[in-house]
């Protein structure tokens, strides 16, 4: 792992380096406010040995505040209890958002140690709050008087969130089941990070692919190329070339390599991980979380995780989620089925003896790509430099909001990649700080997510700036090439960037409802900024070719509008695939029998048909997302926010002026600045007028 702290070579420079340490130690820069400009996190002043004594701190520190709620002679209202606890904690969340986001982005052995110990003692907290009888007698007498209280809307919709909380975290459970609960939540939170670690060695450190012969590199471009000897180099293997199983090598070698067995060497390291019976094996863990889970919400009145999680979305059940999915399912396999047909044409006509399988679809895809439009990948990938792009999707948010995004070199980072950028209002107003990670790291976490080192609150008519993140895996530049995107890379940072916005633009008093959304709604404000990525003036804007200057052609647009529904088969049903394996997971109760993980994810898809061809975009032993994320019984939220993102999308193209500003107004006030006031259809109705329909979804995706 990278980014440990560096030992100097000589003994005066170690010396010296233990001064600096001791005093910085000293300085804890966590106990006080930052100093940096815009009060940032001084990343250039912060320890790994700062952590665990802020942790410890910031834990006491609530545990007082808690107490004193508790304490209060005054009869519980909402300002001396709701309001009271919704301050409480302001240290701890101040270390826990610099230290978890940087133990995602600059993962090593030591941040790993501190998390083993912190994990565990803050469920521990977490869990002495929410199944603090005491506390929610309190809040649950505001509860109960919140109508006769003169509270607002808001008010009262806070005190009805922090009441559920507790109910649904333990509060009315008697002293054995709590009990009970806290065990299985702290054996949860451990198996949780275990897995995070092992998929993280088996993503970035566990796997790669070297080649030493240049014949074996035969139909791969020459950029894909210099990239592989680039990365080689880098390992101290210059000569050769080496591809790994991060996205940005993996895709481009699936894609173009014409030695088949190579292929399905590299994709095999890709799906294999965490199913290789070694210490880095997921199979068990991921049993054994499913089933905690199924206990821990028996205790809590519910039949299985699924009902538990999907109980406070938008979806309400887990047969609604599924009817949904289905819905979505039957066409979209059917496509894929075309799909197959159509390549295996190609194998057969190329003199190929052998049926396609998993690892040779990006490769027929492409040539299939190439014979339906004329187009394929690498005719369009120097159009996409990632500043050119980057830029662009400033100019997008300028054009929609008015905001300026301006780059600033004076606040510190934590990984000298790091950009960071000051946003602006129209009238130049600070709004907040924007930081953007974009290449892959042996340190960083796979995939590409969003996330913030300050949220946006208002306390008493102030008003905190948030300071958001975004984090992603693209292809990274060379010696002789800048960092040159596909169009899927380009949609991810389209999408993040629409996170980003989310946190930006967030409004509110209260950090329980303040830019909070149900889960099958958090991605409606990321999928719809993808869709401005595609629309030929947002692409004349910031498509050009990174050696001329020159505009993306009319022609190459247009192919590129073409192949819209291209492949959409195949990625619909990965997509889906994954969904439902995670709600089958995530619907097992405690009294199933399960006796092996892969064999539960055979049958959960030999259930719905997958075909041989197709793999669920996440096969359980690396599903991340619903095992060591947020996402678990929630993977299916892309495609459900992905009915509203084409239904919202379709309101600005209905007026004819894909930069509305009356619109967009309404746009980021209801469904971004205020979207935590009420629940997600209510917002949206507020900005919609009417409900969305799967049509225009099943349109876009050429599955109708």
């Amino acid at each position: 792992m990278k980014q440990t702290l560096l030992f100097l070579t000589t003994l005066l420079m170690t010396l010296s380096a233990c001064q600096v340490q001791e005093k910085s130690e000293g300085e804890n820069p966590f106990f006080s406010e930052y100093t940096t400009e815009f009060k940032a996190p001084p990343f250039d002043l912060i320890l790994e040995t700062h952590y665990l004594p802020a942790f410890k701190k910031g834990i006491a520190e609530q545990e007082n505040e808690i107490a004193a709620i508790i304490a209060n002679s005054e009869d519980a209202n909402f300002t001396n209890t709701i309001v009271a606890f919704d301050r409480s904690g302001s240290l701890l969340n101040k270390v826990g958002s610099v230290f978890f986001n940087v133990k995602e982005t600059d993962n090593n052995e030591n941040l790993q140690r501190i998390a083993r110990e912190v994990t565990p003692m803050l469920t521990k907290h977490k869990d002495n709050i929410s199944m603090n009888m005491d506390l929610f007698k309190r809040v649950k007498q505001v509860y109960d008087q919140r109508q006769t209280l003169g509270l607002t809307a808001i008010q009262i919709r806070v005190v009805e969130k922090y009441y559920m909380d507790f109910v649904r975290n333990g509060a009315e459970l008697n002293d054995e089941d709590q009990l009970k609960l806290k065990a299985l939540n702290e054996k949860l939170s451990s198996l949780q990070l275990k897995f995070g670690e092992n998929h993280l060695a088996e993503s970035n450190s566990n796997f790669e692919l070297v080649i030493d012969n240049k014949e074996d590199l035969a139909g791969l471009p020459e950029g894909v190329i210099e990239a592989a000897a680039y990365r080689a180099k880098q390992k101290g293997q210059e000569g050769k070339w080496l591809f790994t199983i991060q996205k940005p090598s993996l895709i481009p070698f699936l894609q173009y390599a014409d030695k088949r067995e190579l292929r399905e060497q590299l994709y095999s390291g890709y799906f294999k991980r965490g199913n290789n019976d070694d210490a880095f094996d997921n199979k068990a863990i991921a049993a054994e979380m499913a089933k905690i889970r199924s206990e821990r919400v028996q205790l809590l009145g519910f039949n299985t995780h699924a009902e538990y999680v999907i109980d406070v979305n938008m979806a309400k059940t887990p047969e609604k989620v599924y009817d949904f999915l289905n819905q979505l399912w039957e066409p979209a396999i059917a496509v894929a089925k075309t799909e197959v047909k159509e390549m295996q044409a190609i194998i057969d006509a190329e003199g190929g003896d052998f049926k396609l399988q998993s690892w040779d679809w990006w490769y027929y895809s492409e040539k299939l790509r190439k014979a339906k439009y004329d187009l394929d990948e690498s005719q369009i990938t120097p159009y996409f430099k990632l500043d050119n792009v980057r830029d662009g999707m400033f100019w997008v948010a300028n054009k929609l909001y008015g905001i300026t995004l301006t780059p600033i070199n004076s606040v510190p980072v934590y990984n000298e990649a790091v950009e960071v950028f000051e946003v602006k209002e129209k009238d130049g107003k600070h709004l907040g700080l924007l930081y953007l990670d974009y290449h892959p790291r042996d340190s960083k976490g796979t995939g590409a997510w969003c996330t913030g080192f300050r949220e946006s609150i208002t306390i008493d008519g102030v008003k905190t700036a948030p300071l958001v993140s975004i984090v992603c895996n693209f292809t990274s530049p060379t010696a002789d090439t800048p960092a040159l995107l596909n169009f899927d890379e380009v949609s991810t940072l389209f999408h993040e960037f629409g996170h980003a916005l989310h946190g930006l633009f967030t409004e509110g008093e209260y950090k329980r409802i303040a830019g909070v959304v149900p889960r099958d709604y958090v991605e409606l404000p990321s999928q719809i900024m993808e869709n401005w990525a595609a629309e030929p003036e947002v692409l004349k804007q910031y498509a050009r070719h990174y050696e001329t200057n020159e505009v993306i052609p009319d022609e190459l647009i247009e192919k590129l509008q073409k192949s819209g529904h291209f492949n959409q088969g195949f990625i619909t049903s990965e997509y889906l695939a994954a969904s439902i394996l995670d709600l089958d997971w995530h619907s097992l109760k405690a009294t199933d029998d399960l006796q092996d993980a892969m064999e539960f994810e055979k049958a959960s898809m030999d259930k719905i048909g997958l075909i041989d061809e197709i793999w669920p975009r996440y096969r359980t032993t690396y599903f991340g997302h619903i095992f060591d994320g947020g996402y678990s019984a929630g993977y299916y939220v892309y495609i459900w926010a992905a009915v509203f993102d084409t239904d919202a999308f379709a309101a600005f193209k209905q007026t004819g002026d894909l930069f509305d500003q009356e619109l967009a107004a309404k746009f980021r006030q209801h469904c971004l600045a205020e979207c935590g006031d009420d629940e997600g259809m209510v917002q949206y109705l507020k900005f919609r007028g009417e409900e969305p329909s799967v049509q225009p979804l099943l349109e876009k995706r050429g599955l109708n």
